[in-house]
């Protein structure tokens, strides 16, 4: 990206840093929160017809627009933390909770990660977020699938090499940095967008069958494909297409048919770094530089 390009995010980046916006999940009610990463809220209602899974969707105000942002904005210092439990595909986790701050967190991505695909497949997600629903009986549980964020699984680009298994940095080979150099159409990337979707639903159908209570699914932030000149989702930004997410509910179905085969390693593996700085990183990767 030129100078000037980059300068122009920085500038908007600046105005989002000093907005109060956006709806934290806890001031809604929901016995079981479903996070869709980097899922918009109109791919969500274009998919919902072909699922049983839920009917209407409508959409709130994200408190980020990056997965840390929202994280940060979220949990930490929040009284309903110590009474959920977290079941997550998402490595920023690593830098922006504190695990002894909630009831458990449970970060299947430490051990689920799948090389071939990139990423951590949805179903693990579905294994440990149903195990521990039956073991912890939570106040709150959260379960924080990957997709349909890159790379998508049912459909992959040749343009994406995946996510990078820590959160030290991104992969500067994936789809936004593709799109931004017409290196491929919006609606191919759509569609592997929209078919990741669909695939992560099916494992979210497994997960509705199989807890019980209010089930509520949203997402942590949206994705731009083009508007306002930029893609993916940088931090900060004070832009409807990426901080507007989905809200859907239904209603767990509280059977038992389903058995989980993922059982983590013991002892789980550990490294947590606070609050780290990687808003260059994830421009870099955008290929904003």
């Amino acid at each position: 990206m030129s100078r000037l390009g980059t300068a122009y995010l920085r500038a908007l980046q600046a105005i989002g840093k000093r907005l109060d916006t956006g709806t934290n999940v806890f001031e809604r009610d929901w016995d079981v929160l479903v996070v869709l990463d980097a899922c918009r809220a109109d791919a969500l209602r274009s998919v919902a017809p072909d699922t049983d899974l839920i009917g209407t969707v409508e959409s709130m105000r994200s408190v980020g627009s990056s997965s840390s942002e929202w994280l940060e904005n979220t949990f930490p210092g929040h009284p309903e933390t110590s009474r959920t439990v977290m079941v997550t595909g998402n490595t920023w986790t690593d830098r922006y909770v504190d695990a002894e701050s909630f009831a458990a967190l449970d970060e299947v991505w430490k051990y689920a990660w799948d090389e071939d695909l990139g990423t951590v497949p949805a179903r693990a997600v579905t294994d440990r977020a149903i195990s521990m629903a039956r073991e912890r009986d939570p106040d709150r549980l959260v379960v924080h699938y990957m997709q349909p964020h890159h790379p998508f699984v049912p459909d992959p680009l040749a343009e994406d090499d995946g996510m990078v298994r820590n959160s030290d940095h991104s992969n500067p080979t994936n789809p936004w940095v593709a799109l931004r150099r017409g290196e491929i159409t919006t609606d191919r990337v759509w569609d592997a967008y929209e078919a990741t979707l669909r695939h992560v639903l099916e494992a979210v159908g497994t997960l509705v069958d199989n807890v019980t209570g209010r089930v509520a699914i949203t997402a942590d932030h949206g994705n731009l494909f083009g508007e306002w000149g930029l893609y993916g989702h940088p931090m900060h930004l004070p832009l409807a297409a990426v901080l507007t997410v989905p809200w859907a509910e239904t209603r767990g179905n509280g059977r038992t048919t389903y058995s989980p085969e993922l059982v983590p390693p013991e002892p789980l593996p550990v490294s947590r770094v606070y609050g780290a700085d990687d808003d260059q990183s994830r421009l870099d990767a955008l290929g904003y530089r």
